[in-house]
This record gives C-alpha cells, structure tokens and sequence, in this order.
C-alpha cells in the first residue's frame, strides 16, 4: 500500500518546481490586474451586480461540486440581504442556505482578520445548523473524533480513495496548519490559497463539510491575493467544470513524498480559466453599457428593448422574424417592422449567410 503524504518524515514540507509555477503565477497575477482594471470602468450599479452574481455562484458551485443543489434565488437573495444591497424579487431563504453564504461571506468579506480554530467550527456549525448531514449526525463546530476515510462504491465494495490521519493526530496538524497560514508571508497569497486548500483537504479535521471549508479559504487567500473583499471571478464554478481532474489530482498528490507540483500547475491554470471566462463575461457587460449609453434618447419600444438585452446577453440560435414575434407576444408583421426599424436605426443587420430564412445579428458600434 502507497504511502500518503502525512506519512512521511518530510511531511509538511512542500516542494514544487519553482520555474514552472512561477511561469503560471505571471499570467494569473496579469489577468488579476487586468480584470479590477475593467471593473474599475463599470459603474458602481454595475459593479454591485456583477460581484452579487459571482458571489451566488461561487455558492452555487462549491456545494454542486458535493452534490448539492442549492436554490439559485434563495442563494441571491440572502447574499443580497446580508451585504444590504436592494433588489426586486428577493425570496427567504432557509437556514441552510443562510448558513453556506455566512460562511462565504465571513470569508470573503473578511479576508483580513486571522484564521483560528473558533473561525473554522462557526463555519462548520453555519453549513450544518441541524448538526447532521442529510440523514447522519455528525459532530459540529469540532474536530472529528473518529477515522476518516474518502470511499466510493457499493456496500461491501467500497473503494478507499484516501485515509485521513488519524483523530489523535488532528488537533496537532491544525495547529500547524493554523499557524503557517497566519504567520507565513513569505509565499504568494496566490500559492498559498493552492497550499492551503490541499494541505487542508489532506487532514480532513471534519466529520463533513471539508471540500466547502477548503474552497472558502482559497477564496479568503484569493481575496488578500487581489486585497479586496469584492469578488468577481469564481475559482469554485471552474473547479465543477474540471470536478474530475480536480479530484484524480488530488489522489495523484497524495501519495507524493512532498512535491505538489501537479496540484499547484493544475489548481493555477483552472484558477486562470474562470479569470479568462471572467474576463469575457466582464467585455460583454461593458459592451452592453456602452450601447445603452449611445442609444439612451433613441426611440425604442419595450419589444425592441427586451430584444437587444437578450441579443447582449447571450441569445441562443439564430434571430428570425418568427422567434421575435414568439418572445415578444406580437404578430409576425409587428416583428418584422420592429426589426426593419431597426435596421434604419442601424443598430440590427442582416445576417449575410442568406438561404431560405433571413437572420438579423446585431450591429458593431
């Protein structure tokens, strides 16, 4: 049987090859600045939206990878409710999804303060207020008394994918864990959030829970590595797209003697996939601004404002006559004056491909 990383004498001393992930480092640290640089030139409204959305998903999508479906409205609502922002159509949220976007938020918002034990059993007791997990009672708000192991498969099959160090051990690993991240500002904040999430994921201190608590602090590393608490890309919603080769990397780096190598290249190229997705999100909302703000006295009615925004935000397949009078609830030669007019207005054109069935695409500006 392989040995796990804790196992060995060198354990916790990490090595990585340094011109790699120094290499990686560069071009995330780049798109960082690149990304508060666009942000910067969104209005305050536009700003307040964008790190609402990112700050729902980010939620969303650390407890997706785990399997569990939150609702996207209540998720919104109580971020919204508890960063005091106002919006329509806010619902009430239960206690569970309270819980999750506390944690989140004490991490993300207070990225700042230190992190010790007290910190860490809030957010555990915050993700399970009824001290069990689906059917399970566990421990909360502690570290767990009893072995850990990672399984998978059937009953009587069961696979191990990982063995935890042992209960006795946890308290003393956490208090090293603790006091590396607190005291250590010789790394990166950007390699520490990578350290940090393996190294806590390898002691699993939790009876549950410890995937979200790994991800929110690389979340609160993230944002000391950015030095704001305003997010706007989502490192949770890129790992759910790579969940599998997020979790063999994991096992690969295990049995690793100490050089993590193959998490930190991995965790900063998934790291700078959700910038560059963040990026292009970002480019379209400026884009949109910016044509609202050169039509603001254009005379349009409420068919053809609705169409435009649905045109900037991601339309799916082509736009016909026919699917405008559909989403527009109006006749078909209603759809196709409002497009002609359009047209002379020069914000639409035809699509040149042609065939049997016209399209329109929106006008460069």
């Amino acid at each position: 049987m392989a040995k796990y990383i804790y196992q060995y004498s060198n354990w916790p001393s990490f090595t990585w090859n340094e011109k790699e992930v120094l290499t990686l480092l560069g071009k995330v640290r780049h798109l960082q600045g690149k990304i508060f640089g666009q942000i910067n030139a969104l209005g305050f409204s536009m700003r307040e939206e964008t790190m609402l959305s990112t700050l729902t998903l980010d939620v969303l999508k650390s407890s997706e990878i785990e399997g569990e479906i939150l609702n996207y409205e209540q998720v919104r609502s109580s971020i919204a409710r508890k960063l005091g922002l106002d919006y329509a159509g806010m619902v009430y949220s239960d206690r569970y999804v309270d819980g999750v976007v506390e944690m989140m938020l004490d991490a993300t918002q207070n990225y700042l303060k230190p992190l010790d034990d007290e910190r860490l059993f809030g957010w555990h007791a915050a993700l399970f207020p009824t001290g069990r997990s689906g059917m399970y009672k566990i421990e909360t708000a502690r570290y767990r008394s009893g072995e850990m192991q990672v399984v998978s498969g059937p009953m009587g099959k069961e696979k191990v994918h990982f063995q935890a160090p042992p209960p006795s051990q946890v308290n003393f690993e956490m208090d090293r864990f603790l006091k590396w991240f607190n005291q250590d500002s010789s790394i990166d904040a950007v390699i520490k959030s990578a350290i940090a999430h393996f190294w806590f994921i390898i002691i699993h201190p939790f009876d549950d829970g410890n995937g979200r608590i790994a991800r929110a602090i690389s979340d609160l590393l993230l944002a000391r590595s950015d030095n704001s608490s305003q997010r706007f890309y989502s490192l949770s919603n890129q790992i759910l797209q790579e969940r599998k080769v997020y979790y063999n990397i994991l096992q690969n780096t295990q049995h690793k003697d100490g050089d993590i190598t193959e998490w930190l290249v991995w965790f900063l190229n998934c790291l700078n996939r959700a910038l560059v997705s963040t990026e292009k999100t970002i480019g379209k909302v400026i884009h949109k601004s910016e044509f609202w703000d050169k039509h603001k006295n254009t005379e349009l009615n409420s068919r053809q404002r609705l169409m435009l925004n649905k045109l900037f935000d991601g339309f799916e397949g082509k736009l016909k006559t026919s699917k405008w009078a559909k989403i527009t609830k109006c006749s078909p030669d209603t759809a196709l004056r409002d497009i002609k007019d359009l047209i002379n207005k020069g914000i639409l054109k035809q699509e040149k491909s042609g065939g049997r069935s016209t399209n329109y695409e929106l006008n460069e500006f």
